[in-house]
């Protein structure tokens, strides 16, 4: 297989641009007749919507600490088949990654310069042009030498003022010998909303989010070098291919798979495109359903509530009383559940005041900061996916809270500092935390849940046969 040829689009710091400019440089390629792949660094869901909207296929995430770096190449020669480019966009600063004390690596694990290194790809500086005068070249040396594994290949000028801030702009990246490869004027109308974790879901924003991206698209394509880009993209050398089908360390059985219902649509917008592929390898029947109105799907075996942005849908989860009654009612009867974040949510009592499908003796509400961060967990007892005592690094990104009227059992252990923090609720066979994992990361834990959901679909069938 050839592998694409790829760029990695990183930036000095947070909120330069990476994201509008990486949207409209997929946009752009694939409107000049490529097949673009679209990646993103990191643990982000968001960003990967918009991708996906631009280049017309799943964008996919490249994260070293919730996969293992050796799983980079592989998912990135996955996840670019069929195309001859791809666009991996970075995350926070070049050089920001994990933050880890006890790591003598002088780049951070997690970062786009660590990803960059991992493939081998040239990296473009979205540099935010505001502020920044001749000492512009001063900052391009010091990211262009810091790291000899990592090589930048050009720089692209965001929110640049006028044509004499340009020019000065130019003869910066001259002075260091960095070519520019466009320069982007501020237009502020091509801000896309944002709330507390970040820009609004494209799923969200609805055809906001198709113009939102059509305008990127048309700005990148007047005032970037496209040409320039696709000829600095390399392509990473041979290796194996990541495949779900492999990836399975846990044989399927014969006979018809369990359907498992997979939560969707404005509320559920969290997740990973190998879930479903894994899922699927395994042998399951991927069922996607909008909790915001549909019911149950039939004969579901299993129920996988992803991560997204219930607080902001309450009102109208709350309204679809036939399914949180169904829920509640398959869950005492035994159906598996894998609940992140979201899905935590959805169990509760209620939300902000909202009835839920009340799983779980606890009450969800919107907090007064957001929780963020890597974390290695380990698992305090056997569930539908995990056994005890194994860990896993898995990711918290949230501003809400549960106030337990219970103790549950807790799904997970961490330490944070000094402090052990015991997270999550075990009941039934339900799994449900705050913690996000990535399946491709965890593969195991996937068709462990596809088994026990095999074996509900048994019981069930014995239950109700003559």
């Amino acid at each position: 297989m050839i592998t694409a040829a790829g760029i990695v689009l990183a930036a000095p710091a947070s909120g330069s641009g990476k994201t509008t400019v990486a949207t409209g440089l997929i946009g752009a390629l694939r409107r000049a007749g490529h097949q673009v792949a679209p990646f993103k660094v990191g643990p982000d869901y968001i960003d990967p919507g918009y991708h996906g909207l631009a280049a017309g296929r799943p964008g996919r995430n490249l994260d070293p600490v919730l996969v293992g770096r050796d799983r980079i190449a592989p998912l990135y020669r996955y996840g670019s088949r069929g195309c001859d480019l791809a666009v991996v966009e970075g995350v926070m600063g070049l050089f920001d990654g994990r933050i880890d004390d006890r790591s003598a690596d002088p780049v951070a694990e997690g970062s786009t310069a660590q990803v960059a290194s991992l493939l081998g790809l040239p990296v473009i500086l979205v540099v935010d042009a505001r502020g920044h005068s001749q000492s512009l070249a001063a900052l391009l040396h010091g990211f262009a030498t810091f790291d000899s594994g990592v090589r930048l290949g050009g720089v692209i000028l965001n929110r640049v003022g006028s044509e004499r801030h340009e020019q000065v702009l130019r003869a910066a990246c001259d002075r260091v010998g960095l070519p520019v490869l466009g320069a982007l004027p501020r237009l502020a109308e091509l801000e896309v909303p944002s709330r507390h974790l970040g820009l609004i879901p494209a799923v969200e924003h609805g055809s906001a989010a198709l113009r939102a991206v059509a305008a990127m698209t048309d700005l990148v394509a007047r005032h970037i070098d496209l040409a320039a880009v696709a000829a600095l993209a390399v392509a990473p050398g041979p290796g194996t291919v990541w495949d779900p089908v492999q990836a399975s360390t846990v044989a399927t059985s014969a006979g018809t798979g369990p359907v498992i219902a997979m939560a969707g649509g404005s509320a559920f917008t969290f997740g990973y495109a190998e879930h479903r592929e894994l899922l699927a390898a395994a042998g399951a029947e991927v069922a996607v359903f909008d909790p915001l109105h549909d019911p149950l799907p039939a004969a579901a075996a299993g129920l996988v509530l992803p991560g997204g942005f219930p607080e902001e849908h309450a009102e109208a989860l709350a309204g679809n009383a036939v399914l949180r009654a169904a829920v509640a009612e398959q869950v005492r009867s035994g159906l598996p559940v894998h609940a992140e974040c979201a899905g935590l949510l959805y169990l509760a009592a209620s939300l902000d005041g909202h009835p839920m499908a009340g799983v779980l003796d606890s009450v969800a509400e919107f907090g007064p900061r957001l929780t963020l961060g890597y974390r290695e967990a380990v698992a305090l007892a056997d569930s539908p996916l995990w056994r005890a005592g194994e860990r896993v690094l898995g990711h918290e990104f949230h501003r809400t809270r549960l106030v337990a009227t219970s103790t549950p059992s807790a799904a997970w252990a961490w330490r944070a500092g000094r402090e052990q923090i015991r997270e999550g609720a075990l009941v039934h066979q339900v799994h449900a935390s705050y913690l996000h994992t990535h399946p491709a990361g965890n593969p195991v834990a996937v068709h462990r849940f596809v088994s026990a959901a095999r074996v509900h679909q048994r019981a069930v069938a014995a239950a109700t046969s003559p």
